[in-house]
């Protein structure tokens, strides 16, 4: 597909990429600021057009179907290493980070990608360009070689600079909290301004008055916090909250009312959804550097990663919450339709997690288990009423029908994108230890060791539970069987650390 709209003022960008949206989006934003566009949905296709046409500058992403962006990128450098190559992706890693630096990528953007982010980049890539091609005809001059270390430098610096906003983008797309965003922005302030403090302050309409919630500090014997805020940094972080933007004192000379000790100074704003949230702080007291404009740059690009990072996490957290709320609720209909399973889900939770905490499970393993726990009978959603409450015994044909709740379950869970790790569980909470289970006949340590916690749990809160075609179990019967499956149905590991915690009244409780 090519798109092309001819402009006698400005360059010509090719956009590279398999999503249809983000290329008429893109398309249409440039042509309507006067540039030539070419658009193509992979590196295959972007290769015919680069033979065809001039093209003064690609965006591309990463992932794509017959030659994805890096290979792009690859070709483009062996065969004109004057275009320009600017990657975007949606799934940032060090991985592609290296491989993107060795084929000669001059920036990296990360999806969702703001227009006007995308011309400012553009705008100072193609200065860069012209400097780099301008620097290659200097070459052949009689002063040529000094352009040419000129370009040497500027090009290693690049490379620097390209290095500085890979590592923060790195840093902030692995945070799993806001607290750990904060605390990333100072210390990586330390490590990158070279900074002697970095301090991060709350801000906005609640919070009238700047307040500190982490700070970060590489001089020796200095407290990493404060009670309060001095008056002079106070009142420079309130004009940068009113005007929204950065502020720079290079050298301290007294103006601003600056302690004497701080002799560099840098303020940030951090702003969610176009409201001042925070503002982040760096001074250098011991040194000789000083902060400079570059300096400030780098804060600015690392507070703005900070803010899309706490609001993909609220994004995510709101997302993730939403979605386990339908899958309980899914739970909860399978237990109206069935009151003799009430709040079955909750108490089998309860009562592999105690378990898993006796056989020393990790915090993982445990988080787990309350996802699979509440959810191991979803997959009973799609056995038909008849079957699911029938009063009596099952025949051979029914009970075919309810063993395939299992995999109906983890059919469920799978579709969602969930962590397999839950699907297994889900999947095989049925199976026995001497592997005459279902759905796969597994056996002993072929059974994921969570599900074979939640096997016990399941088993003995269904014995000691009514349901449609029986009476609860007297307790002893119900002890009875557990003990005789050890070995048999269940894992012993399992039912010792039961008994345990049965015989210590922790069971009793649950129930």
């Amino acid at each position: 597909m090519l798109k092309e709209t001819i402009s006698n003022e400005k360059e010509k960008i090719l956009f590279v990429d398999d999503e249809k949206n983000i290329l008429e989006i893109a398309s249409e934003y440039f042509q309507h600021k006067g540039y030539y566009v070419a658009t193509a949905k992979n590196g295959l296709e972007a290769v015919k057009i680069l033979e065809k046409e001039k093209i003064d500058c690609c965006f591309t992403d990463i992932n794509m179907p017959g030659m994805d962006g890096l290979e792009l990128a690859e070709h483009i450098r062996k065969t004109d290493n004057t275009i320009p190559v600017i990657i975007m992706t949606g799934y940032p890693s060090l991985d592609n980070t290296i491989r993107t630096l060795k084929n000669g990528v001059v920036d990296f953007l990360i999806k969702p990608v703001n227009l006007n982010q995308m011309e400012v980049c553009l705008k100072r890539v193609l200065r860069e360009r012209q400097l780099f091609v301008e620097n290659i005809i200097l070459k052949k001059d009689v002063e040529g070689k000094k352009q040419l270390e000129r370009l040497n430098r500027e090009l290693l610096y690049k490379v620097e600079e390209l290095n500085i906003l890979n590592k923060i983008m790195s840093d902030f797309t692995i945070t799993s909290s806001s607290s750990d965003v904060f605390k990333r922005l100072v210390d990586t302030t330390i490590k990158i301004m070279h900074a002697d403090e970095a301090r991060f302050y709350v801000i906005n309409e609640a919070v009238k008055r700047p307040f500190e919630v982490t700070a970060a500090i590489s001089i020796p014997n200095k407290a990493k916090s404060s009670a309060g805020t001095d008056n002079a940094v106070g009142k420079l972080i309130m004009e940068t909250v009113s005007d929204e933007m950065p502020l720079l004192i290079s050298e301290n000379k007294g103006a601003r009312g600056l302690p004497e000790d701080v002799l560099s100074f840098m303020i940030v704003p951090l702003a969610i959804r176009e409201k001042v949230f925070g503002v982040l702080t760096a001074s250098i007291k011991t040194t000789g550097i000083r902060f400079t404009e570059k300096d400030l740059y780098y804060l600015s690009f690392m507070t703005n990663k900070a803010a899309y990072a706490i609001e993909n996490l609220a994004l995510y957290e709101n997302i993730y919450e939403n979605l386990f709320s339908t899958l309980y609720a899914f739970v909860k209909a399978i237990e109206a339709r069935d009151p003799y399973t009430q709040q079955h889900s909750n108490r089998v939770t309860k009562i592999a997690i105690a378990i898993g905490k006796e056989m020393g499970c990790t915090s993982e393993e445990l988080d787990i288990l309350n996802f699979a726990g509440h959810l191991h009978d979803i997959g009973k959603i799609g056995i038909r009423d008849a079957i699911l409450l029938k009063p009596s015994t099952y025949t051979e044909e029914e009970f075919k029908i309810i063993k395939e709740h299992s995999l109906i379950g983890a059919s469920i869970i799978g579709q969602l994108g969930l962590l397999e790790s839950e699907k297994q569980i889900i999947k095989h909470h049925h199976e026995r230890f001497d592997g005459t289970g279902y759905p796969d006949g597994l056996k002993e340590k072929e059974i994921p060791l969570l599900a074979r916690i939640l096997s016990v749990a399941d088993v003995y809160d269904a014995l000691s539970s009514d349901r449609s075609y029986r009476k609860k179990m007297e307790k002893n019967e119900t002890i009875k069987i557990i003990k005789e499956g050890r070995g048999a149905q269940f894992d012993p590991d399992v039912v010792d650390a039961f008994f345990k915690l049965y015989y210590a009244g922790v069971i009793e409780k649950i129930i």
